[in-house]
This record gives C-alpha cells, sequence and structure tokens, in this order.
C-alpha cells in the first residue's frame, strides 16, 4: 500500500471513530500518562503497526510544545516588522547565491513541478536558515502533545497517526527531533504532510527530509499537489498566491514568502 493511500485509510478510519473510542483531550498535562493507552488503541485501529504504538507510548508531554503553541506572536506584527525579524534581507541575499550555485537543481524542480526557484528558497530560508536550525523537540512527542491538548486536537490527530505510520515505515524514529510543533526537516513538513507529499528527491530510495533535496522538492510536490498553476504568478491578486497559503495560515507569512520570492527570482 502506498504512503498516500496509508494515511488516507488511517485518517479514515481516525474520522470514522466514535465518540466513545477517541482518546479524549486535556487542558493541563496531568492526564498525558493515561490518554496514551487510549491514543494508542486509537492509532492501532488506523492501522499503525508495533514500532509506531512504542513511539507513542516512549513520549512524554512537551510543556515546549505548548508553550510555543500559545505564544506565536510574530504572526501578528506588520509585514515590515515581520520581515525584519524573520530577516527577510539575509533570506533573500542567501537565496541569490544558492540558486545561482545550484541552478540544475531547481531549474530541474521547476520543470518538474513548476515551481520557481525563489518560492522554495523563502520557504527553506523561513523555515530553518536554509538547516541551518532544523528544531530541537522530539517530533512523536510534540506532535502526540498537540493531539492531546484539546485546543487543535482534531487538526493535529491526522498528524500524529501520520508520525507513528513515519515511524512503522523507518523514515523516523523515536528519537527524531523537529521544531516545536512536530515540523520535520529542511523545510518543516508536519508528519501527515511528509507522509503524503514526501518524494525522493536525490534518487537514494528513500524520502529523508533531513536531506536537502529530498524536502525542496518534497516541498515542490507539495505545492503542485495543492494547485500550483506552472507559469502563473504568485504574488497577492495572483492565481498562485491562494496556494502559498496552503502553506501557512498566516496572512503576513504568505506576503513575505511572495516578496522574497520574486526578490530571489528577480
Amino acid at each position: 500500500m502506498s504512503a498516500l493511500k496509508s494515511l488516507s485509510l488511517a485518517v479514515g478510519l481516525v474520522c470514522a471513530a466514535s465518540a466513545a473510542q477517541a482518546a479524549f483531550c486535556s487542558d493541563t498535562g496531568g492526564r498525558y500518562e493515561a490518554w496514551k493507552p487510549e491514543m494508542a488503541a486509537e492509532a492501532r485501529r488506523a492501522g499503525v503497526g508495533d514500532r509506531g504504538i512504542a513511539a507513542l507510548m516512549a513520549t512524554s508531554y512537551s510543556q515546549a510544545t505548548i508553550g510555543a503553541d500559545r505564544n506565536q506572536r510574530s504572526f501578528r506584527y506588520t509585514l515590515d516588522k515581520f520581515m525584519q525579524v524573520r530577516g527577510a534581507e539575509t533570506i533573500i541575499r542567501q537565496g541569490k547565491q544558492r540558486k545561482a550555485r545550484n541552478a540544475d537543481l531547481y531549474r530541474a524542480l521547476e520543470q518538474r513541478y513548476g515551481v520557481p526557484a525563489g518560492v522554495l528558497l523563502a520557504i527553506h530560508g523561513m523555515e530553518t536558515a536554509f538547516g541551518g536550525f532544523m528544531g530541537d523537540t522530539n517530533i512523536v512527542s510534540a506532535i502526540a502533545t498537540l493531539t492531546y491538548d484539546c485546543r487543535r486536537s482534531d487538526f493535529f490527530r491526522p498528524h500524529l497517526i501520520g508520525a507513528l505510520i513515519l515511524v512503522d515505515q523507518g523514515s523516523i524514529t523515536s528519537q527524531s527531533v523537529g521544531a516545536k510543533h512536530g515540523e520535520w526537516g529542511h523545510t518543516q513538513f508536519l508528519p501527515g504532510n511528509a507522509l503524503t507529499y514526501g518524494v525522493d528527491g536525490n534518487g537514494d530510495g528513500k524520502v529523508d527530509l533531513n536531506n536537502a533535496v529530498d524536502a525542496l522538492a518534497s516541498t515542490a510536490n507539495f505545492l503542485r499537489q495543492k494547485g500550483w498553476q506552472p507559469g502563473a504568478g504568485y504574488q497577492e491578486g495572483e492565481p498562485n498566491f491562494a496556494v502559498i497559503k496552503q502553506w501557512n495560515a498566516a496572512t503576513v507569512y504568505q506576503q513575505a514568502i511572495a516578496i522574497m520570492g520574486k526578490r530571489i527570482d528577480g
């Protein structure tokens, strides 16, 4: 069964679970250990295997993740302030250099997926400073914590199932680290999206989003699958700006990616 079909089946089974079957949620960490067996049973019904279940049971409640989830102030900044805080000028300068050094790679990605280099480089720079910092938080614990937490439990549950399937497949382990919300790799994919849209960009037979080429190809694939129109514009009001919204829901982030991407592309 393909990864996409595996996740689709898992998500379908999760959504079909009755209220009596679904694991409870809580706004504090006090019942996390009691939650894990309930979530493990739900995950097992969704097709997660032994390694994935063991990874879930080894998790701990991530207070760092909850703190980050409650404190996303930068998305409330003005566009100018956001770009200043996120180092837009540095991203643009380094993005141009990277595009020039790896012209064949970015040309091949655009030919295959229709996504220009500037957009991929802007995302790469914004998310991890081009791989300079890809996170220090246990991926499975972060996603499990956000699924246990009531605020966005339904949103994160499919990503937890995805993370556990990735463990089953050997793509990540119970020790893999990423960002505070459990995002993985150079461009910070949530696990469910990594399972669905991840591709082997460097041809080594595996999808490893800690590898820059795999991550960039996967990002391009994500955007294309979300409706990217090759050759169409991506500034506000142009067709592909709506696709950037699929990557991140914050308007200021979308605007920054569009502006930086255009300047990198020249």
